[in-house]
């Protein structure tokens, strides 16, 4: 590295250094006949490479706290190398935990200097990960190489042109979701590619392929088991008339997203729902510690979205408090931190409740399991017109089955299936959400 090689050099350079000006000063050489011979000296170490080591102000930049609940993780990338021009707060490195991926920024400008960990090492927190040279500036002042500024320059326009486009789509995606069944659901259009290609078939093959686990698929795979293996898990389920709430979405969407710049979607309404129907049943608003039970007086509503990673759970924080188009906005919000990349383990944390839609993808019919420590978690489904009866008569109707997974020590039978009647009604007559009924 540049540092110790500065050093050594300095100690090199130092005894012959220190021998020229005593020569000097004994024989009474002038001090430019004594300038010329220390030149000399250095002008066979590098002369013009050589840097004084006082002169260079390096910091070591350490794995970042990332939440009190992780402790390590994995070095996924880095997204700057080394002797290239680092920004203050610039993202560096990646690293990959059970939860997000957490972005590593330099806390100074300056030019990077040396790689401490290598990409797929794991790295705890505290630990030394890059070495930068505070305040340096890359020979030219090129802060970026010039092949990456070409590929910036290149896909700047077209990003621009398109960036309305994706803010214009985003929204209308989650409005539509839950839809009816198509052939190609609302949610598969705006999800990103898979990590693993799909196997393409026609031609004979006999070939294995293998993909090391992520952090966060294995720890989905832990907390999945854990579940399994600890709570008393069973589903109720209910089917509930979606003709009302279509109709007041199409009656008002264009309003509330005049008003309110969101769009109305289904999702609002069923956390507003839920929310309605855990105050109700205080039960499954709640969870087991140790040997006493603990009742929340809030609601923290977690939804859970898939990723090519694999499920997170962004978390809607007092749902009690808010209205329809209060947790609409609130999931848009969280919408545009996954897009960008930055949902933090902060919006994760915690949760009272939660609510999943696997209608978007064109579920009919499913049983999801408690995101423990949880003691219930709400499914919903595709939306698909049937004959049902209604006041004596065969009528054809939007209709969505709803599953309750629950913990059956916490919650009896009459309060899971308590709740999803309370849920289908209001589901059913928004009305009631207004009138607390």
């Amino acid at each position: 590295m540049q540092t110790r090689t500065a050093f050594q050099l300095g100690q090199s350079v130092a005894p012959a250094l220190r021998h020229t000006m005593l020569a000097s000063s004994m024989t009474k050489l002038s001090g430019a006949l004594a300038f010329q011979r220390a030149q000399s000296v250095f002008s066979k170490h590098q002369g013009n490479s050589l840097r004084y080591y006082s002169d260079v102000k390096y910091r070591i930049i350490k794995v970042p706290h990332m939440a009190d609940s992780i402790t390590e993780g994995t070095l996924k990338s880095w997204a700057r190398q080394v002797g290239e021009q680092v920004e203050q707060d610039e993202e560096v490195a990646s690293i990959e935990t059970d939860k997000v991926d957490i972005p590593v920024n330099s806390p100074v400008a300056g030019v990077l200097r040396e790689f401490l960990a290598n990409e797929e090492d794991t790295v705890v927190v505290g630990q030394d990960l890059f070495k930068i040279e505070e305040g340096a500036v890359v020979e030219g002042g090129a802060s970026k190489p010039k092949a990456e500024e070409a590929l910036v320059a290149s896909e700047a326009a077209p990003a621009q042109a398109a960036a309305p486009a994706v803010a214009a789509a985003a929204p209308a995606a989650q409005a539509a979701a839950p839809q009816k069944a198509a052939s190609k659901p609302v949610a598969a259009k705006a999800a990103p590619a898979a990590s693993v290609s799909p196997v393409q078939f026609g031609t004979p093959s006999r070939s294995e392929r293998r993909v090391k686990m992520n952090r966060m698929r294995l720890r989905i795979s832990e907390r999945l088991k854990q579940s399994q293996d600890t709570a008393a898990s069973l589903t109720t389920f209910n089917e509930i008339d979606m003709t009302n709430l279509i109709d007041l979405r199409k009656t008002y969407k264009d309003d509330v997203l005049k008003t309110h710049g969101v769009k109305l979607g289904y999702m609002g309404a069923f956390v507003k729902a839920s929310t309605h129907a855990l105050q109700a049943v205080p039960e499954v608003n709640a969870s087991i510690d140790g040997d006493h039970l603990v009742y929340y007086d809030y609601c923290d509503v977690s939804i859970a979205v898939a990723t090519p990673k694999g499920l997170v759970t962004p978390v809607l924080r007092n749902t009690e408090r808010m209205s329809i188009v209060d947790v609409e906005q609130e999931i848009s919000n969280l919408g545009k931190k996954a897009r960008d990349n930055k949902i933090t383990v902060e919006d994760m944390a915690g949760g009272t409740f939660t609510i999943s839609n696997g209608g978007v993808f064109g579920s009919l019919y499913g049983t999801p399991i408690i995101n423990m420590p949880q003691a219930a978690i709400l499914g919903m489904h595709a939306i698909k017109e049937r004959p049902i009866v209604v006041n004596g008569k065969v009528e054809i109707r939007p209709m969505m089955y709803v599953a309750l997974s629950y913990d059956h020590r916490i919650i009896d039978g009459r309060e899971a299936v308590t709740f999803l009647v309370k849920l289908k009604e209001a589901i059913e007559d928004p009305r009631r959400l207004l009138l607390s009924v």
